[in-house]
């Protein structure tokens, strides 16, 4: 239905009015709320009373609408989004609450009526780990019956992994089945989500809120300083879509000489105004890929003496990754049936195995123009690192570990884009692209007089050094206890003499390590855990948190295991005693983990 035009008595001159109408017209009933509050929060601002973050009904107040935003985040994209959908919800005539799927009982879905979920995939198909026991309780049979429900899921996840966004589609699945109403179309999305993700908010919410029209308007005055959200998290002023430059100012490697492994502690000087994060946060990095490698890609598609394109190759695209959709893309491109024959049964997994993009194209060779080859590539994601460092004691710098990853497979020498662009591609005085990516799930107790217990091995001990390092400057008198894995002590204990002159000075109150390649039988870190059972026990009866940082499918998850154990023979029960109290430790905010 066609909106009515401005009156031509408007004080505006014809050219104008005929501007404004064709305005109105094509605009969407979110976007005419938004320039509502805009004008009227702008006249407030001008007129020297302060914009405030209110809907005030213009004529008729209408009820407003209960809106629960539901999310499910592993590094932090999906909470993001969450908040930033309840920022624009609270422009509309919602009352939006948002609720973290760690902090929230299934049972309680049943009295919300209308629920918008954002939820990330992790991994191969699982969900966020502060997700898992909300996740495991709605697939139940105890799960509630939710008539009268309405919602819809963002699901966020990566194509470079074969079960694709699978945590939001069974979400999905499950709320329908039962019994809720899907009032908006799922959309799964990729790493570069942020478009997409903003424009299926919009829509979303404009279902949600009633249209609104001349009998119901309301006006919405907006804070030109922010809208106050209640637990809102802090937004970094540069991100992965606005990134701040960085200087290199210092490149070493770590590892003796004897060493199997390449450790780079990486030094990052930024000028940028208001940069800043908080220990335990990541620092992300927009990488380039090797140029060699760009190359051959080039060639692989014919277009080798494409100069321009092996730039943009380099610089924007990634050509590594070697995923479904990009087989089905490449097989509709080029019309062959023995491409299409690697969609079949676990035919992909086979060929992709330890495979990349170069060799799709080098196995299955087809001519390609520029674009045609562009088009099957998606942006090149940038890749996060725990800070190593913390601010208060280096201003204007981010410190990261880095571990070069190299291998050979298939006949072909590989490496790890971000890793090998520190290691091979950058040295002092280079500049690189780098955004905050922070992790409220992750940080020092606010209580500096609280214990910590950091557990970590190889780069997994970057965030305690930030932690101790920012323990220090702010003069917290908490003991601080490190459990610390590697293959060697003579070649690999990264940050030795750190941690040494830490316990020295009593910043650090204890150390343990595992060095599992210096005695005939691997002693990690799970092993001194338990061995040291007793101490941790009374740490956690003094209040200490405990942290893991490492890699998911091997350290973080024995040390998990062992922590069961330990706490359950601690309350004298079994191990589903252990993860009862692990849990509690949780949702306490006791323990946190970062892992990848």
């Amino acid at each position: 239905m066609a909106l009515p035009p401005f009156p031509k008595n408007a004080p505006f001159s014809a050219e104008d009015l005929a501007f404004l109408n064709q305005l109105v017209q094509r605009s969407t009933p979110l976007q005419r709320s938004w320039l509502s509050g805009f004008l009227a929060g702008l006249d407030a601002a001008q007129g020297g009373t302060g914009a405030v973050a209110t809907v005030q009904a213009v004529s008729a107040q209408r009820p407003r609408i209960p809106l629960t935003i539901l999310y499910g985040s592993e590094s932090g994209n999906a909470e993001a989004l969450a908040y930033k959908a309840k920022k624009t919800a609270a422009k509309l005539n919602c009352d939006a609450k948002i609720m973290d799927m760690g902090d929230i009982d299934v049972a309680a879905l049943a009295k919300m009526k209308n629920l918008a979920v954002y939820v990330s995939t992790w991994g191969e198909g699982d969900p966020p780990q502060r997700a898992v026991d909300f996740y495991k309780d709605l697939m139940s049979d105890a799960a509630p019956r939710l008539d009268g429900v309405r919602y819809a899921v963002l699901s966020l996840g990566d194509t470079a992994y074969v079960n694709f966004c699978e945590t939001g589609k069974k979400i999905d699945a499950r709320l329908t089945d039962l019994g809720a109403t899907r009032i908006h179309d799922r959309i799964d999305l990729d790493l570069d989500f942020a478009k997409a993700a903003a424009a299926w908010t919009d829509a979303l919410l404009e279902k949600f809120s009633p249209a609104i029209d001349n009998a119901s308007a309301t006006v919405v005055h907006v804070d030109f300083k922010g809208v106050s959200v209640d637990d809102e998290p802090a937004e970094p002023l540069y991100t992965a879509e606005d990134p701040a430059e960085a200087e290199v100012s210092a490149l070493v490697d770590l590892n003796g000489s004897g060493s199997t492994r390449e450790t780079y502690h990486v030094e990052l000087a930024v000028e940028a105004d208001g940069f800043a994060y908080e220990p335990g946060a990541a620092i992300g990095v927009l990488p380039e890929n090797d140029p060699a490698l760009a190359a051959e890609v080039a060639r692989a598609a014919g277009l080798d003496s494409d100069a321009s394109l092996v730039l943009k190759l380099a610089k924007g695209y990634d050509i590594t990754t070697l995923s479904r959709a990009t087989v089905d893309a490449y097989a509709k491109l080029t019309g062959r049936k023995d491409v299409a024959k690697l969609l079949d049964g676990d035919a992909l997994s086979k060929f992709s195995s330890d495979r990349q993009f170069v060799d799709l194209l080098t196995s299955y060779p087809e001519k390609l123009t520029p674009n045609q080859l562009i088009g099957l590539l998606r942006p090149l994601p940038g890749r996060l690192y725990s800070v190593a460092s913390s601010i208060k004691a280096h201003p204007g710098e981010a410190h990261l570990l880095v571990g070069a990853v190299r291998w050979e497979s298939h006949g072909r020498k590989r490496g790890g884009v971000a890793s090998t662009y520190f290691a091979d591609r950058r040295k002092v005085g280079d500049k690189v692209r780098i955004y905050v990516k922070p992790n409220r799930h992750y940080a020092l107790p606010a209580d500096g007089n609280r214990p910590i217990i950091m557990i970590g091995a190889g780069t997994g001990v970057a965030p305690y050094r930030g932690f101790i390092e920012d323990r220090i400057e702010s003069g917290a008198k908490g003991k601080s206890w490190l459990f610390f894995g590697e293959r060697n002590y003579t070649n690999d204990f990264l940050y030795q003499l750190e941690w040494q002159e830490h316990l020295a000075a009593g910043a650090l109150t204890r150390i343990d390590v595992a060095f599992s390649r210096d005695q005939p039988e691997k002693i990690y870190v799970q092993h001194r855990l338990w061995q040291q059972r007793q101490d941790i026990l009374a740490w956690l009866e003094e209040g200490a948190h405990l942290y893991v940082c490492g890699d998911e499918k091997g350290m973080a998850k024995d040390v998990d295991s062992t922590l069961v154990r330990i706490l359950a023979e601690g309350a004298k029960g079994d191990e589903d005693t252990g993860r009862a109290k692990l849990k509690e430790l949780t949702k306490a905010g006791r323990y946190q983990r970062d892992v990848y």
